[in-house]
C-alpha cells in the first residue's frame, strides 16, 4: 500500500513538472482537439502532426485499461513526451463502465447491476444508478484510473455504456437515461476532486442521454459533452430539416443542445463531432476509406456552435493510423480543420 501511495505521489509530481499548472491546462485556450485510438497513436507521431495543424488537444481512446497499457509502454511514454514538447494537452475519452464496475462482481452482489424490464438483475450493460455500493466502486475505480491517466487540462471522460439499456429497478425507473448517468457522474466527480482539485467530468449527451436531465442537477465540475451522432454529416447543422439516424432532424438535435445548455454552462461545454471520424465513414471496418471531408459543413457547424457560446471542440479521428496515411497521404483537411478553428478563436476574443 505504501509503495502504491508513493507511486501516485511521484506521478502527480511528474505531471506538475511536465505540464505546469499555469499553462493552458487551465482551459484558458479553447480546445481544438482530435480523439484517436491507441493503434493510431502507436503508429503515427500524432503530437507533431497535431502541432503542425493547429490542433492543441489529443484525446486517447477506447477503454481505461487499454489506454493505461499504452501510456505505460515505451510508445506511450514517448507520446506524452512529444505532447509536452509540442504543448499539446492530453485527455482520455473513454468507454469506461465495464472497467469501473467489473462484470464478475455480479456473482457476489447482483444488486450492483441494472434490473431489466422483466425485473431481473443482469450484468450486460451499465449498473444500478441507485446502488450506493455500485457508485462507490465506480467512483473509486475512476479515481484510480484518473491518477494513472491524468488529464493535463483537468477534463476527465468516463463514459457509461452509451446507447445501451439502463436500470429499471423501482428507484432507477423514476429517472431518464441522462438522469441516471448524472447520478453516477455526480458521485465520480466528488471522488476525482479528492485527487485533482480542478477536476472536471464529462456528461456525455449522446443517443439516449441527449435529452437534458431535469430531476437531477449536476455537481460543480460536471460539464456537458455534446456528441450529435445522429446528425447528417453531409449537411450542416444549420440545415434544420436534414434527417439523420433514427429519423432525428438537425432541428431536434439543436433543440436538445439548447435544453442541455440550460442545465450545463456553455463556457465549459465540449462538442464531440464526427467530421474526421474515419472509423464511422468506414463503418467500423478496415481497410479504412478516405474521410469524406466537407469543408463547408465543418465551417458552418463551427459558426453554429459559436453562436451558442461553445468554444471547446473536438472530433473523432479514429482509424487515422500509419496504414491510413500511407494509403491517403494528403492531410490538407487537417490543416483546414485546425487553422479555421484557430482563426475563429482569435476573432472571438
Amino acid at each position: 500500500m505504501k509503495t502504491l501511495k508513493t507511486f501516485f505521489l511521484l506521478s502527480g509530481l511528474l505531471l506538475c513538472l511536465f505540464f505546469p499548472q499555469d499553462s493552458k491546462a487551465q482551459n484558458l485556450v479553447p480546445m481544438r482537439g482530435i480523439v484517436l485510438s491507441v493503434e493510431d497513436l502507436e503508429t503515427v507521431n500524432w503530437p507533431k502532426l497535431a502541432a503542425e495543424n493547429h490542433i492543441n488537444t489529443i484525446g486517447t481512446h477506447i477503454t481505461p485499461s487499454q489506454v493505461l497499457t499504452f501510456i505505460q509502454s515505451q510508445k506511450g511514454k514517448r507520446f506524452l513526451n512529444e505532447c509536452h514538447r509540442y504543448n499539446i494537452d492530453v485527455e482520455h475519452q473513454l468507454h469506461a463502465l465495464h472497467d469501473l464496475l467489473p462484470r464478475d462482481l455480479f456473482e457476489k452482489d447482483s444488486t450492483l447491476f441494472r434490473m431489466d424490464e422483466n425485473g431481473r438483475r443482469v450484468a450486460d450493460f451499465n449498473c444500478c444508478a441507485n446502488s450506493e455500493k455500485a457508485l462507490n466502486i465506480i467512483a473509486e475505480k475512476a479515481a484510480y484510473y484518473a491518477k494513472l491517466l491524468p488529464a493535463t487540462n483537468h477534463r476527465y471522460y468516463f463514459w457509461l455504456d452509451d446507447n445501451k439499456p439502463i436500470c429499471h429497478c423501482p428507484e432507477c425507473s423514476k429517472y431518464s437515461a441522462s438522469e441516471q448517468a448524472l447520478l453516477i457522474e455526480n458521485r465520480i466527480i466528488k471522488e476525482l476532486c479528492k485527487y485533482d482539485s480542478k477536476a472536471q467530468l464529462a456528461h456525455l449527451a449522446y443517443f439516449a442521454t441527449i435529452k437534458a436531465p431535469q430531476k437531477v442537477k449536476p455537481e460543480p465540475g460536471i460539464f456537458l459533452e455534446f456528441a450529435p451522432y445522429e446528425r447528417v454529416l453531409s449537411e450542416p447543422l444549420s440545415n434544420l430539416n436534414a434527417i439523420g439516424r433514427d429519423n432525428k432532424t438537425h432541428k431536434e438535435l439543436l433543440n436538445d443542445l439548447r435544453d442541455n445548455l440550460k442545465v450545463f454552462p456553455a463556457e465549459t461545454a465540449v462538442v464531440l463531432e464526427y467530421w474526421l471520424d474515419v472509423s464511422l465513414a468506414s463503418k467500423y471496418k478496415k481497410p479504412a476509406v478516405q474521410i469524406p471531408w466537407k469543408s463547408n459543413v465543418f465551417k458552418s457547424d463551427i459558426k453554429t456552435y459559436s453562436q451558442l457560446g461553445l468554444k471547446n471542440i473536438t472530433t473523432f479521428g479514429v482509424y487515422m493510423d500509419k496504414d491510413y496515411f500511407e494509403r491517403y497521404p494528403n492531410t490538407a483537411y487537417l490543416k483546414e480543420y485546425g487553422q479555421f478553428m484557430s482563426s475563429y478563436d482569435k476573432r472571438r476574443k
